[in-house]
């Protein structure tokens, strides 16, 4: 048995401050600053050097600099694992990171704990970004799975998606804890000028999307059905990052469509920092997140936490962090069983989508009631100390 104090703990991940392009990236950085309580935490990232202390950044071995970019994760992943020689567990996050903490459990003799955030099975849209690459991912992903001391899944939903996905792997190593949120740090935030800034009216009701653009995140559906909303309401799109040009070029021509249709329409395709982002959240009537596929959310819990009521879509762990009718509302939607998300009734889905945003932007009391138990349900449910607790726990279970 350890000590916690004693006890070191190797965390691998794609994405670290400041390189973070996703909610895996917040997940790590809240996390490990949780974990820094008590435990010795060694941060191995990918991308640029780190100033902070206990944390290494890995580049691309120059050998495979022109290689398909899946080989390229493996390379470095590679490069990570002598350096894992003396931590008593290692912590992988997300495809990129799985091989590493694979082949340095079998190495140093030592549980490989991981994180699900996403499954490669079910983003099979990924084989438009990777190519023959997407056959490297999953098959990696597979095997750091089928051979990991403990998964841990960020919700319910998570968890049944990897049994199904990976029936070879044992129920009872399957263990959910969910993302959290600082809602020290995401709070309301009132600030006249930032909405100046981009554009925003505050004396108009708005819609709020934040995320990457990809097919996951299921914007081209909220901008269909954002046609269907009031004129009055305005369109915040904080988007940016796309996974390929060809949906790119689909959300820039759906933009179009509705900036030639309606007023409102702002589309901020920087990374904004979080004081900005707070300041948007919080003047929003609604924030939506029509996601096909979501394994949790943090940034359902992120609008929340700033007081935003939650319209998002009835999958994944959507419906584990908003109560339906208490801190938002759910839309329904019926899904092929491909592993993409797509909706059985695309069109169906959209006038949903927009039947259940018009009910809450036309209803501003309403909304900020949801926005106040929203921020009430982040700060006393997803709390990262409680999730930190939770998983030190399993690390001593692990290492007894």
């Amino acid at each position: 048995m350890y000590y916690l104090q004693d006890m070191r703990v190797d965390i691998i991940t794609k994405e670290y401050p400041p390189e973070i392009y996703g909610g895996a990236g917040v997940h790590v950085a809240e996390l490990v600053k949780a974990l820094r309580s008590g435990l010795d935490v060694q941060v191995r990232a990918f991308g640029a050097d780190r100033d902070e202390q206990g944390v290494t950044a890995y580049r691309t071995p120059v050998e495979l600099a022109t290689a398909n970019p899946a080989l390229q994760t493996l390379g470095t992943d590679l490069d990570m694992v002598p350096d894992i020689a003396g931590a008593d567990v290692v912590h992988s996050h997300t495809w990129y990171a799985n091989f590493a903490g694979h082949i340095a459990a079998q190495l140093h003799g030592i549980p490989h704990v991981l994180t699900a955030h996403s499954l490669e099975p079910l983003r099979p849209w990924k084989a438009e970004q990777l190519g023959g690459g997407y056959a490297v991912s999953s098959g990696i992903e597979r095997l750091a799975y089928e051979n990991a001391a403990a998964i841990i899944a960020v919700s319910g939903g998570m968890r049944n998606d990897i049994l199904r996905a990976y029936p070879q792997v044992d129920p009872a190593k399957v263990r959910v804890i969910y993302n959290g949120i600082d809602v020290d740090a995401w709070h309301p935030v009132d600030d006249p000028a930032v909405l100046a800034k981009h554009g925003i009216d505050p004396a108009r009701p708005s819609v709020v999307f934040v995320g990457r653009i990809t097919r996951q995140k299921g914007l081209p559906y909220f901008l269909r059905a954002a046609e269907k909303l009031p004129a009055d309401v305005q369109l915040v799109l904080c988007a940016g990052a796309p996974d390929t040009p060809e949906i790119m070029d689909e959300v820039r021509g759906l933009v179009a469509e509705l900036t030639a249709s309606r007023t409102g329409v702002v589309w901020i395709e920087e990374f904004l920092p979080r004081h900005e982002l707070s300041a948007i959240l919080t003047a929003a009537t609604t924030f939506v997140c029509p996601s096909v596929y979501e394994p949790l959310g943090i940034v359902n819990l992120e609008a929340m936490a700033c007081g935003a009521a939650v319209v998002g879509t009835a999958t994944g762990g959507i419906p584990e962090v908003v109560v339906d009718g208490v801190t938002g509302r759910l839309v329904p939607i019926e899904q092929v069983q491909d592993g993409t998300g797509t909706p059985v009734d695309p069109e169906r889905f959209v006038a949903d989508l927009a039947a259940v945003l018009t009910e809450v932007v036309s209803d501003p009391a309403r909304a900020k009631a949801y926005g106040e138990a929203g921020r009430e349900r982040a700060a006393a449910d997803f709390s990262w100390a409680a999730i930190a607790d939770t998983t030190r726990a399993l690390y001593e279970e692990l290492t007894a």
